[in-house]
């Protein structure tokens, strides 16, 4: 069934991969359509994620948020199909790097630093990879969960290697991190998925308490990288840019228990705040209790 499932998608997938933009955005009004008034997918998850997260606002003013959200929802699914065959040039066009990130990541470079990046699912972060390994000279490599599917596995390995970035396994992270420490690397980490609770790093995010992955802090820590922020901004439909600070700097000998966690979990609060609809408010992020100590 996995099989026949794949191949039955395969050819619209490429389908979607070679539309123009404007035939992509109409395909995706209509799939927004669909989805937020026929089958209503997941809106009560998203209308309480978000009512939790911004008990200040208004009822109209989550529905709006939520709308919003759904049709940067259906554009990024569609998006995301687009790396199978965008060219370079089309990718920077619609995936930028301010000036000053590239600086940033050149300056490490220079000094043949590796680097720790630390994310959200925020904006068009599948983008982001793209754009980074063809921007800089890091050899990227991705933090992934591997899908149950092998067919579609592949297919998404495909999609997010065509540019150079190399994927990690994610219980293989620390393991390959040693093995890739003799060259210039960069390691994307995205930090918000829910964790097991019983070994997360509990903390307020958004209003409520929330479980936080604490292995970017810990491996960072082993590792002894700096840590670099990005952050990729929705500049208009179709457009993003991807910015970047350093978060902290080595050593971390003299650091508490939970500050780097502490410290990326809130740039990336901030950034949710200022724009609120480039989330990813579908999932349950808000599913874990905090264990009895």
């Amino acid at each position: 069934m996995a099989v026949l499932s794949y191949y039955i998608a395969l050819p619209f997938l490429y389908f979607l991969s070679v539309l123009p933009f404007r035939a992509l955005y109409l395909l995706s009004d209509v799939f927004c359509f669909v989805l937020y008034h026929v089958i209503g997918y997941r809106k009560k998850v998203v209308f309480d994620n978000l009512r939790n997260s911004f008990p200040e606002k208004s009822d109209s003013e989550i529905k709006a948020i939520r709308k919003h959200f759904y049709r940067y929802f259906c554009d990024l699914f569609l998006e995301t199909f687009k790396t199978l065959t965008i060219s370079s040039d089309s990718m920077l066009k619609h995936c930028s790097m301010e000036p000053a990130a590239e600086a940033l990541f050149n300056g490490f470079a220079a000094e043949n630093k590796s680097i720790v990046i630390v994310m959200g699912h925020y904006g068009n972060w599948e983008w982001a990879g793209n754009t980074f390994s063809l921007r800089c000279k890091h050899q990227l490599y991705v933090i992934y969960h591997p899908l149950a599917n092998q067919h579609f596995n592949r297919l998404t390995i495909k999609m997010r290697t065509r540019f150079g970035t190399k994927l990690i396994a994610m219980k293989d992270t620390f393991r390959e991190m040693v093995q890739n420490r003799g060259h210039l690397s960069a390691t994307a980490f995205i930090a918000d998925q829910t964790p097991s609770p019983d070994r997360a790093y509990w903390m307020n995010f958004l209003n409520q308490d929330t479980p936080v992955f604490p292995g970017t802090e810990k491996i960072s820590q082993k590792m002894n990288y700096p840590i670099v922020y990005v952050s990729i901004k929705k500049i208009k439909r179709g457009y993003y840019t991807l910015t970047a600070d350093t978060l902290m700097m080595p050593p971390y000998n003299n650091i508490r228990e939970g500050e780097i966690t502490e410290a990326h979990t809130k740039r990336l609060e901030a950034d949710i705040i200022n724009n609120p609809e480039t989330w990813l408010w579908t999932h349950r992020r808000w599913k874990h209790k905090r264990p009895n100590i």
